[in-house]
């Protein structure tokens, strides 16, 4: 931390403002569209349901007993 010449410290600058960000509602759906249809993003939804399915719990499979 600086110090100024007569001992006091040096003001911290004060933080940013956060300023609103707004964007065109027809670019959004438009970009979205795009996505949708790349076959990146279709590669994406099938590993996430491959991934699921490696973490589903398994079911024991019990051999049902005849009935005499």
């Amino acid at each position: 931390m600086k110090s100024l010449a007569n001992g006091a410290p040096e003001p911290t600058p004060a933080a940013p403002l956060i300023s609103e960000v707004r964007y065109s509602l027809p670019d959004l759906l438009r970009e979205v569209q795009l996505e949708r249809n790349a076959a990146v993003f279709a590669m994406e939804k099938l590993d996430r349901t491959e991934i699921s399915k490696l973490f589903q719990k398994n079911r024991t499979r019990r051999a049902i007993k005849k009935q005499q």
